[in-house]
């Protein structure tokens, strides 16, 4: 494995559970019953675990999208899409800016060049992936160098003003494909339990995406216990790259929330290489597309809320944030009875 990456996973440490106990003490003694605000409490312990302080403040809030192209798709839509994100008018950047986050835009293979003076971060590891169908969707050095560029990205951001929580997006015409190829490796699913319709696909389209992946696992033999194997045999440079930032931000001991399918299978390929993320990752929402369930439950993880959607970019991850937010406010502003002067057997 690459020293880069192999670092970085070295310095994941586990959350710190005790000190959890003690937000859950301060939290059973704000002026509520205990329990009472639910997940919102859930998402403030983890917060204080993941970060180490019982006073976490939530001021940074950035959201990195992936972008990149995918050999086993005929389309070049992904370079109009991500001009939308940079322009500002895409669903992501409308509930960003609602809820008070960054976005940042990461070119990571996508089939054309941007013109330099786009601002969108240039990673670019080759223009889209080769079809996964025929052979390798990448070489195993092109698989390390999307998790390396990934790694540098959030580092590059850490460095500049400090980072206090991530949400992960992507946009990459046609990665629901190697993104259920991966799910189905790794969690040793069939290929039919967890392949959806992506973006809407007619009948014949949807029985020959369910071939074109069952053709990609049998002509590539992706290793299922090497994470990194199965994403340069199957996978999409976007997808290494959000594993890269995942990998990074729990080793910086910042939490990451997910989005729907296609950031879920780049979780499943960061804790394959280091099992210790899995408790740096909240899971904002409960995908569309069926594969997402199962890639889910197999890392150990509900979802916030299913409000049906299915867009990806990280929108599912722009509302999840707001929502651990508030949970970290109710832990930080909220009175306790001592100070409220309320009798604590009183409630």
């Amino acid at each position: 494995m690459n020293e880069k990456i192999a670092e970085t996973i070295q310095k994941i440490e586990p959350v710190n559970f005790k000190l959890m106990e003690k937000a859950q003490e301060k939290l059973d003694n704000l002026t509520k019953p205990q329990g009472s605000l639910g997940k919102l409490e859930d998402f403030a312990r983890r917060i204080v675990g993941i970060s180490g302080t019982l006073s976490p403040a939530i001021k940074r809030k950035v959201i990195f999208v992936m972008a990149g192209d995918h050999g086993v798709a005929e389309e070049e839509v992904t370079f109009q899409m991500v001009y939308n994100f940079i322009r500002g008018g895409a669903g992501i950047n409308v509930l960003a800016r609602h809820m008070g986050a960054e976005i940042l835009v990461v070119d990571m293979g996508v089939v054309k060049d941007f013109p330099l003076e786009e601002s969108i971060i240039r990673k670019k590891i080759a223009y889209g992936t080769n079809n996964m169908a025929k052979g390798p969707a990448m070489s195993k050095d092109k698989a390390e160098r999307a998790i390396i560029a990934g790694i540098e990205v959030f580092e590059s951001e850490l460095s500049k003003k400090g980072i206090d929580i991530i949400g992960l997006g992507e946009m990459g015409i046609a990665n629901t494909t190697p993104s259920s190829a991966i799910v189905a490796c790794l969690t040793e699913s069939k290929v039919e339990e967890v392949t959806g319709r992506g973006t809407g696909i007619d009948e014949d389209q949807f029985k020959n995406k369910i071939r074109v992946i069952k053709q990609a696992i049998e002509v590539n033999h992706p290793d299922p216990e090497d994470g990194l194997d199965v994403l340069s045999k199957v996978g999409g440079f976007e997808i290494g790259g959000l594993a890269g930032c995942i990998l990074a931000a729990a080793s910086h001991q910042v939490p990451i929330v997910i989005d729907g399918f296609i950031s879920c299978a780049s979780a499943l390929i960061a804790i394959k290489l280091a099992p210790l993320v899995k408790d740096y990752i909240f899971a904002s929402h409960n995908s569309v597309e069926k594969g997402h369930k199962i890639a889910l439950k197999y890392i150990g993880k509900i979802p916030m809320f299913d409000l049906g959607m299915r867009l990806g970019e990280g929108t599912g991850a722009a509302l999840g944030i707001s929502f651990i937010e508030a949970g970290v406010k109710i832990l930080s502003q909220m009175a306790s009875f001592a100070d409220a002067g309320v009798d604590k057997n009183s409630r």
